[in-house]
């Protein structure tokens, strides 16, 4: 953390996380970092970056690919907010942009090497890990990721049981599910009974 001792107290840790602007300059919308974090987690979701939509609430997932996050899981958007339960820290924290051709920009490349390791240490209780997209999966899996994300998805028996990789549930996620039927057929269903294995019954979504 550019030198400075770790804060041993998780609030004092997420006042300095909100008030960063180590990567200002290269931020369109300007800093807002968003995630969230609570000891009790037994769920911790790595996404990629907010985007516009969360950038505005600042509530995290509060997009079109949450609503296919929270259907992934099977579970409400009551239980999916429950920080007691569920951790959320992106690999960035804050808005990117967007590319030259329209796409989403990656997480700044800054953030999660300054302030991933100092969160996880106040998530002791986290049996599993989602990493959602290809970003988180670089950093957790390491040289264990496969060479493409759907070969490393694929795969995801191997990382268990505490990673769990999983396609960025934007919708170009819908082409991988409609080329790899296991996804539907095997994936999602282990994820299911994972969380609701963590979770308990309540809050899920059955059918």
């Amino acid at each position: 953390m550019t030198g400075d001792a770790v804060p041993v107290n998780l609030d004092d840790l997420l006042t300095r996380i909100r008030a960063c602007r180590h990567c200002a300059a290269h931020l369109p919308l300007g800093p807002r970092p968003v995630l969230v974090v609570r000891p009790t987690a037994r769920i911790l979701i790595v996404g990629q970056a907010p985007g516009t939509k969360v950038h505005e609430s600042g509530i995290p997932w509060n997009d079109r690919s949450g609503d296919r996050l929270r259907e992934w899981m099977g579970i409400d958007r009551e239980t999916f907010y429950d920080a007691d339960r569920i951790a959320i820290v992106p690999m960035g924290f804050c808005y990117p942009g967007v590319l030259a051709n329209g796409g989403d920009a990656p997480p700044r490349p800054e953030c999660a090497p300054l302030w991933h390791d100092p969160v996880l240490q106040h998530l002791p209780n986290v049996d599993l890990v989602i990493l959602a997209g290809m970003y988180a999966q670089a950093r957790y899996l390491g040289k264990a990721r496969r060479k493409t994300l759907t070969e490393t998805v694929a795969a995801w028996r191997d990382y268990g049981p505490r990673y769990l990789p999983l396609p960025h549930p934007s919708w170009r996620s819908m082409n991988i599910e409609r080329r790899n039927p296991w996804l539907r057929a095997e994936l999602i269903p282990e994820l299911q009974a994972r969380v609701a294995a963590l979770l308990g019954s309540a809050g899920r979504i059955d059918g």
